[in-house]
């Protein structure tokens, strides 16, 4: 986590209302809506929840996610050590964007795609040209059509459900930056960096 990760969320904090607020309601969202249920892969009866919260447009979350997590991947989650919560905290409005179209998919894809996302973050979030419709050419290859895409991006509803959790678990856990972690009840607030790091905070929880 640096400075500059800070800035962008307090500046799309201060957006937020004009973020979310544009035209049209894909599809009603309520308390119950399945997009917003949790992310978490591993055993259910792994000793420690390692929760990660993260933004799709964050390098150094793509750095994590890349370099670092097939690594905890195989050591920890596949072999039962630990369980893994995926939480969107979105520093900009396309982040915002893509965690809405990957929530949107099925459950059980929603790990492979934000891990795409991670693995192509500078071709489309920061080559040139419009980095929605490179986003959209993303969601493309995820089986998401065109239309779907926009009534997706256009559901303020759910844009604003997930802004305003991320808002509360920012508040509730004094997030600053991304990504930002949890094992079990202890922060852990920045890049781990290595695998033995990781570990180390696993035992530690």
């Amino acid at each position: 986590m640096t400075n500059s990760s800070f800035l962008s969320r307090r500046t799309f904090l201060a957006a937020a209302p004009s973020l979310v607020a544009v035209s049209g309601i894909a599809k009603a969202n309520t308390p119950t809506d399945a997009r917003l249920s949790p992310r978490i892969i591993g055993s259910p009866t792994a000793p420690v929840l390692v929760q990660e919260w993260f933004s799709l447009t964050c390098t150094h979350c793509a750095h994590f996610a890349t370099e670092e997590f097939p690594k905890i991947h195989e050591q920890f989650i596949d072999t039962g050590k630990i369980r893994y919560q995926f939480h969107d905290f979105p520093l900009d409005q396309i982040g915002l964007i893509a965690a809405m179209i990957a929530r949107s998919l099925p459950a059980s894809r929603y790990e492979t795609f934000i891990l795409s996302l991670f693995s192509r973050q500078m071709q489309w979030a920061f080559s040139s040209g419009d980095p929605l419709q490179h986003l959209k050419q993303e969601a493309a290859l995820a089986g998401i059509s065109p239309q779907q895409f926009d009534a997706i991006r256009q559901d303020k509803t759910f844009a604003k459900a997930l802004y305003d959790q991320a808002q509360l678990d920012g508040s509730n856990y004094n997030i600053q930056g991304t990504p930002y972690f949890r094992f079990n009840n202890n922060a852990y607030a920045q890049d781990p960096e290595t695998v033995e790091k990781f570990a180390e905070l696993v035992s530690k929880a």
